[in-house]
């Protein structure tokens, strides 16, 4: 069913936030950092994956995705819903479904044999396609993913995500330099926000994480 309720975009990251804190998709540790898809180092790490595991906090943020884009983009604005691979597929799914549109997904890349196709489902010329995925860093994982969906002659000038690092300035640059527009429900500093609200983590390792937020370049310099 398509969401009528339209929550202030404020409050929308802020219930965004609280739930990927409540069920422990936020992980903070200054100490040990993460080591993330690039091998930089990082005091934050992120699991959206785990929202397909909670029927009630999932059906909510994905009711938020889609009024977040019709708000932004248009009641009427999209022929077809794309999933990345392989995270941004059930996400996909749930935002086809309750828009009443086809869903499709993305391959990384072509499957080496049969088809030897990247696209799955049915994807037409003509249509205009949301691309859908879990979180974004610096955007560039979404623009192969675009691009291939141009490549079928379909259009897309839209990707939406749950979680939107928004710390790197050039990422929503890098995508409207392609011809794509971001819409996301919370960043990092919403989820350190209410991670301070909350009291989920020590002070300590609040403050680290806001020096990483502030730059995370030179916080990863030092660390590398």
């Amino acid at each position: 069913m398509i969401p009528t309720s339209f929550p202030p975009a404020d409050e929308i990251a802020r219930l965004t936030a609280r739930a990927l804190l409540e069920i422990k998709a936020v992980h903070f540790n200054a100490a040990e950092p993460f080591k993330l898809a690039s091998g930089l180092p990082s005091p934050t790490y992120i699991d959206c994956r785990k929202l397909i595991s909670y029927p009630r906090i999932r059906s909510t943020l994905m009711d938020f995705l889609c009024v977040t884009v019709m708000r932004n983009a248009g009641f009427e604005a999209f022929d077809n819903i794309a999933g990345g691979e392989t995270a941004g597929i059930p996400f996909a799914a749930l935002v086809a479904e309750r828009m009443a549109l086809p869903m499709t997904y993305v391959r990384k890349k072509p499957k080496g044999y049969g088809r030897n196709a990247r696209i799955e489902g049915a994807m037409r010329e003509g249509e205009r396609v949301l691309l859908v995925e879990d979180l974004t860093t610096d955007g560039g994982s979404k623009l192969s993913f675009v691009d291939a969906i141009r490549e079928t002659g379909a259009s897309c000038a839209h990707t939406a995500v749950i979680f939107y690092y928004g710390i790197f300035p050039e990422t929503t640059q890098r995508l409207a330099d392609h011809g794509v527009a971001l819409h996301h429900l919370c960043t990092w500093w919403d989820v350190l926000a209410e991670a301070r609200a909350q009291a989920a983590f020590d002070a300590a390792t609040l403050a680290e994480v806001e020096v990483f937020l502030q730059n995370p370049r030179a916080w990863q310099a030092l660390r590398a």
